[in-house]
């Protein structure tokens, strides 16, 4: 580097806003070299002799470009702010602010675009630390699944604009619920561990706060269209209006997935549309959004048995008698000639069938000082999966018996629906005091309701063919009331930066009636929690800092916790205490953060390796556990052809002193006691210790690039007695990924894509399940593995058309 500067001109550039202040982070370019400001406002850049033009940009602030001015080296830009981007201040209060000592990764629009080809929001997260992705049907289409730090979906907050995503009772962020999201999301911020005070569920993994597009300045169209292996397609449509009188927009966007799946029948079809209008002024921006997506998915939550993996035909008889029901027939055959593709169901409409939609309606009042915010949302979910039930009790569904001659009939083949139909509505708000360049205070909260019905019913009974039931054969309503409410506050002074956050939550959880397995499920939980956070950061140089951060929090139990408890005991609240440390440096061309992190729980509820019928995992409270680890992320401009990012998680995820309950049966499969086993400390189940991930990037023309993504993930065990029988093995897979931009017969834009995932063919798996049983005539332990595999060499290709 010293040599290359030795020919070339240091130029000076410094940001600033409106008032002087500096602007850090803005985008600086000039000519085609770019860099990013520091905390001063302030970049350096080598350049050779007379530049010619400078533009500069950032989020909020009008764009500058004009012309270098001659024979200077040093550049001072004023930046207007303005309302076309002025959408960011929804999200400020529940996002971490620039070198605030909490861990996060911030994805641009531009970072989303280029991997968005129809596959799930968890796929475009996969190179960030920490990070394992998977779907049931293989390829990323229809129900995907992420964790981070080893925790799922129903410990990542998840946010849109402010606005709680999760459920409020499974607790989950199901985005396929809302297909195609990603074409409506302008940036992603995650932050893992605890992160800052946010809206709904507790973050005991991380968070995911989702900003929705900005408004455009200009009318805009887009034409969007991916194809690819198994029959996988995605069209999008989006149209602006721009600003109309500089004070209106609207926008919409149409979408539609569909897919095979690479499992047997694992298909998707899935509809969305999103639509906005705004009014903006110098002061003022009130928003309304309305985000609707239908949803059907084949089912393949069985998974596939470990035999087929492995090609063992004796042990998958065992499996067909024992795991599957199986005796013999044509589904025997099936079986016993299956390959990884394997779909236990085989009733043709063995689907998912689910509707959401989200209004929200924005206020947001700001000048230089203040910001006000506050906000209006209402959910409407319905859906239902159906399924065949092969000779089922009619006693159960409430279905009288028939009487044939002498004999009674008890039990028939049905298709029964189990059905969710839910309301979550409520208010967010948020108050920004910035009374100088030191400090910093932001007050927000929500009050949101949720009501929920469970219920079933039964459309067919093979040995009633003429007749109907239309009583529900279960019914069981559910209410949660969520009040929250936070203070942050920052304070910088010199060297150092200082926040502390602190959090009251309240949460009044109340179940009546009766649920697909226990009659008479009444209960209620009334709960509050006390979560604070303090931190501090070091600035070492304008470029560098290291920063250090206590965090503790408190988390409700999710409904299949009180319903499925495997110790048949009422599920206990966990806690957690998290500290961070960590270093951030930030150059021109090069990028490193490193975070070392200590996650310490109480009574966390961890999963038990089985499943629930419905493909959720069954959880229960474990004393003492913690995970521990160092995070790496590195980013380099090695030229301007070679770009290069990598990231890493180390880690130890462990329980201390395991105790296993295997559960005892007669051989009618009904439980008469439990064995305990102890362990001492173990693994947690579904965590990986190493998480490896790569980019290198050559781009032989501005307009062309070529990325090799590759991602390796050490051994994950399906359960906490660290069985080497019950786990998955290390896999690794890498994709190739292309995108040409250019102009044709006067479009503004045409981007080509293709992504080539998996291109070494690997045969892997990234998630599973087990359960371990004891027949008492028997007298030995028997344990059950299934698997779900995920695509062999696979493609999409796609074309963005922008006018």
């Amino acid at each position: 580097m010293a040599t290359l500067a030795v020919a070339q001109t240091k130029l000076t550039i410094t940001v600033l806003d409106e008032k002087s202040n500096p602007l850090p982070n803005a985008s600086v370019m000039v000519d085609k070299v770019s860099a990013k400001t520091d905390e001063r406002g302030n970049t350096n850049i080598f350049h050779p002799s007379s530049p010619s033009y400078i533009r500069v940009k950032h989020l909020g602030f009008a764009e500058y470009v004009g012309s270098w001015p001659a024979n200077q080296s040093s550049f001072i830009v004023k930046l207007d702010r303005i309302t076309l981007q002025a959408d960011e201040v929804r999200v400020y209060a529940t996002r971490a602010q620039q070198n605030s000592a909490t861990t996060y990764k911030n994805l641009s629009k531009d970072d989303i675009e280029k991997n968005n080809l129809g596959q799930d929001i968890p796929y475009l997260l996969d190179q960030t630390p920490g990070v394992i992705i998977g779907s049931d049907a293989g390829a990323g289409i229809g129900y995907t699944n992420m964790t981070i730090r080893g925790s799922d979906n129903q410990r990542i907050n998840v946010t849109i604009n402010g606005i709680p995503l999760n459920d409020a009772e499974s607790m989950g962020s199901f985005f396929i619920n809302l297909p195609d999201l990603a074409s409506s999301i302008e940036s992603i911020q995650i932050q893992r561990g605890i992160g800052t005070s946010t809206n709904g569920a507790g973050a005991f993994g991380a968070s995911l706060n989702i900003q929705t597009d900005a408004v455009q300045k200009k009318a805009y169209a887009e034409f969007n269209n991916s194809v690819g292996s198994y029959n996988s397609w995605k069209n999008t449509l989006k149209l602006g209006s721009g600003l109309i009188n500089d004070k209106f927009a609207f926008n919409t966007r149409l979408s539609n997935i569909t897919s095979n799946g690479y499992v047997e029948r694992a298909t998707s079809d899935l509809k969305s549309l999103y639509f906005d209008a705004g009014m903006y002024t110098d002061r003022h921006i009130l928003k309304a959004m309305v985000l609707t997506g239908k949803e059907k998915t084949y089912q393949a939550w069985y998974g596939v048995p470990q035999p087929i993996l492995e090609n063992d035909r004796a042990a998958l008889e065992e499996y067909a008698y024992n795991a599957l029901g199986i005796y013999g027939g044509a589904e025997f055959d099936r079986l016993m000639n299956a390959d990884r593709r394997y779909n236990y169901y085989t009733y043709d409409n063995q689907t998912d069938n689910y509707k959401q939609t989200h209004a929200h309606l924005y206020y947001t009042l700001y000048n230089n000082t203040w910001t006000y915010n506050v906000a209006l949302h209402y959910t409407r979910g319905k859906g239902y999966y159906e399924e065949f039930r092969e000779a089922d009790r009619l006693a159960k569904y409430g279905i009288p018996n028939l009487i044939s001659g002498t004999d009674t009939i008890t039990k028939s083949n049905l298709i029964r629906r189990r059905w969710l139909d839910n309301h979550f509505y409520g208010t967010t708000f948020s108050i920004n005091y910035k009374p100088s360049n030191s400090w910093n205070y932001t007050l927000g909260g929500a009050f949101n309701q949720y009501k929920g019905d469970h219920y079933g019913d039964v459309t067919k009974v093979f040995i009633y063919p003429e007749e109907t039931f239309g009583d529900k054969y279960y019914f069981n309503d559910a209410t949660k009331n969520d009040f929250n409410i936070f203070l942050k506050t920052d304070y910088r002074v010199e060297k150092w930066l200082f926040n502390m956050d602190l959090q009251y939550r309240n949460i009044h959880y109340e179940v009546f009636g009766d649920d697909d397995k226990i009659k008479n499920l009444n209960f209620q939980d009334k709960l509050n929690f006390f979560n604070p956070k303090v931190g501090a950061t070091y600035f070492l140089t304008q470029q560098a800092n290291v920063y250090l951060s206590y965090a503790y929090a408190s988390k409700e139990p999710v409904r299949k916790d009180y319903v499925e408890n495997p110790r048949d005991e009422f599920p206990k609240p966990e806690r957690m205490q998290d500290i961070e440390a960590g270093y951030r440096l930030s150059l021109p061309h090069f990028s490193l953060g490193s975070n070392l992190y200590a996650m310490l729980y109480k009574d966390q509820l961890i999963p038990t390796g089985a499943l629930n019928d419905t493909g959720g995992e069954i959880r229960m409270n474990i004393p003492r556990s913690y995970r521990i680890g160092i995070e790496l992320d590195a980013a380099w401009k090695i030229s301007s052809k070679f770009h290069w990012s990598a990231a890493a998680t180390l880690s130890r995820n462990k329980i201390k002193d395991f105790v296993e309950y295997v559960p005892v049966l007669d051989d009618d499969w009904n439980k008469i006691t439990e064995l305990q086993i102890e362990h001492g400390d173990t693994q947690i189940a579904k965590a990986a210790n190493t998480i490896l991930s790569n980019n290198i990037t050559y781009s032989p023309m501005e307009n062309l690039s070529f990325s090799l993504l590759t991602k390796y993930v050490s051994r994950i065990y399906l359960d906490n007695t660290e069985a080497k029988e019950r786990s998955i093995r290390p896999f690794s897979y890498s994709n190739l990924q292309t995108k040409y931009s250019t102009s044709l017969f006067g479009v503004k834009n045409v981007d080509f894509l293709l992504s080539v995932n998996n291109i070494f063919n690997k045969k892997y798996e990234t998630s599973g399940y087990t359960w371990r049983q004891l027949f008492e005539s028997k007298g030995t332990i028997e344990h059950y593995n299934f698997y779900y595999p995920q695509a062999t060499t696979n493609f999409l290709f796609g074309i963005n058309i922008k006018f």
